[in-house]
């Protein structure tokens, strides 16, 4: 099954929450990503979090502000939904 990210909220710390096609969300911690290779620019905190979107089915950031599928930084949703820990809802979204 091909899982499908729906939504990413980026948070402090270079984490993101992942909300999935079937329900569940995820937390994934990028501080260890952005230590390494084309990831590194993702640094600024702020280019991490307002860069932070859903491309092709997942988590990813688009750098170039054109929403091209083809020119971002993106995460392979399996393995986002496979290693990352699941969560609840997180209070800040509640409204």
């Amino acid at each position: 099954m091909f899982h499908k990210v729906l939504q990413v909220v980026p948070i402090d710390g270079y984490k993101v929450y992942i909300y999935f096609e079937d329900g569940k969300i995820k937390l994934f911690d990028a501080s260890e990503l952005i230590k390494k290779g084309v990831f590194q620019q993702l640094r600024d905190v702020e280019l991490f979090k307002n860069s932070c979107t859903v491309l092709n089915d997942t988590l990813a950031w688009d750098l170039s502000g054109k929403f091209d599928p083809y020119n971002c930084l993106d995460l392979d949703s399996e393995d986002l939904y496979n290693s990352c820990p699941e969560v609840k809802e997180p209070i800040e979204n509640i409204i």
